[in-house]
């Protein structure tokens, strides 16, 4: 009894004590990206955000991703973005810290006056930018569309160019850039991939061969894509088929290739094949229509499927160039060229006429109707063609020297 006094009045203190909380669970991560903190890389300002899933991405359970995003180096206002996909051998940190030195994955390095948005891929098992093993159809898998929200945030978010926003990644990360980067020509301008592993995340995403696209399915007009590998790195199987079908759509490419393997040191890529860099992709517009050159003359042999020890370098539609000069309600008008040997200093041969077909994308103003009769001019040659059946113009074998002639196409009369 004695002991129960004693006792007593220290259990009827501990209920009368405020009530102290359960710790709280770890908040989930959630959207839109939260920024986690705010520092200095290579002179620039770096943000570091995270965020969790989007119901509508369709992924099986809730994630947490990282999001890094770099300041230009002078701030202004509508400045692009450089968007970065890492090879399967990095994570976002480890894909930026790279930038840190010359040389090494160049193509992760971002021009000082854009914005650049550096993703990840690697904290969550599975989630590969490739998307052929886990998502192997045509329908666009949770990461992509994880990518495409991203980017849009990050532009309205610092209120950015969207029309001059571009897509560029190694090996996986190149992958990741042609098969989510083509699929959305509606984002990005142009296309950028370094060694990319393998093709069948764009194959499939596009409904190239066997697939075709479904009546129901509208693809728009894909980025400009500028793509280097070499016939002797076996991630690069299929990019005969891959050109096969790029010609076939109509879709812009520019390629190069060397026995320069799984590279990603510019300089020792440009020792093998000094062209690619060669063409100004960051100059390309989403909001400008471009010229396709397909079937030219001076497209050099593919090595691929089966001259894979070729040691000579080679390219597809590395020479033409263009100026857009109108386009309006009544016509477009394109300026066609070869570049000059004054412009480019390289190994190659530089051209002094080529022949190819040429065809006309992301018209912005100028509508032509599936089937259609339009009319062109090219120089002293014109000429009447019907539009295709997604009402793509092709003016078939025209013969373009480093003389820019325009190039008119207008309704037919």
């Amino acid at each position: 009894m004695n002991l129960l006094l004693r006792t007593g009045p220290v259990v009827l203190a501990l209920l009368v004590l405020p009530a102290v909380p359960a710790p709280a669970p770890a908040q989930e991560a959630k959207w839109p990206p939260e920024r986690q903190k705010e520092s200095e890389f290579t002179g620039r300002k770096l943000e570091t955000f995270q965020h969790g899933t989007k119901k509508e991405w369709g992924y099986a359970g809730p994630q947490r991703d990282t999001v890094l995003v770099l300041h230009p180096k002078r701030a202004k206002p509508n400045a692009p973005l450089y968007v970065v996909l890492h090879s399967a051998g990095h994570d976002v940190h480890s894909c930026l810290a790279c930038t840190a030195q010359v040389g090494n994955h160049d193509i992760y390095h971002a021009p000082p006056e854009f914005f650049a948005l550096y993703l990840d891929c690697r904290a969550n098992k599975g989630d590969w930018w490739w998307g052929s093993e886990k998502y192997p159809g045509p329908e666009v898998g949770p990461t992509e569309k994880r990518v495409v929200d991203t980017v849009k945030w990050v532009i309205a978010e610092y209120g950015l160019d969207a029309n001059r926003v571009y897509l560029c990644g190694n090996s996986m990360g190149g992958s990741g850039a042609l098969g989510i980067g083509m699929r959305h020509g509606d984002v990005f301008a142009a296309v950028k991939a370094n060694v990319p592993a393998r093709v069948e995340h764009v194959s499939s995403r596009m409904y190239f061969p066997p697939r075709k696209v479904p009546a129901d399915v509208t693809l728009p007009d894909p980025p400009i894509v500028v793509d280097y590998s070499a016939p002797n790195d076996g991630w690069s199987k299929g990019h005969d088929a891959f050109v096969a079908a790029m010609t076939e759509r109509k879709y812009p490419l520019i390629l190069y290739w060397g026995p320069f393997g799984h590279a990603n040191n510019h300089e020792s890529i440009l020792k093998v094949n000094d062209l690619i860099n060669s063409f100004d992709w960051l100059s390309v517009r989403k909001d400008e229509s471009y010229p396709v050159f397909t079937r030219a003359s001076t497209n050099n042999a593919l090595p691929w499927p089966d001259r894979l020890a070729e040691k000579k370098a080679g390219q597809v539609n590395a020479f033409f160039r263009w100026k857009n000069v109108r386009d309006t309600a009544h016509g477009v008008e394109t300026k066609l060229f070869l570049v000059s040997d004054k412009d480019l200093k390289t190994a190659f041969t530089i051209p002094s006429e080529a022949t190819a077909d040429v065809s006309l994308r992301r018209v912005q103003k100028f509508r032509v109707a599936p089937g259609a009769a339009v009319s062109w001019t090219f120089g002293a040659a014109k000429g009447e063609v019907k539009a295709d059946a997604q009402g793509c113009v092709t003016v078939p074998g025209l013969k373009i020297t480093s003389d820019p002639t325009a190039l008119t196409v207008e309704a037919a009369k």
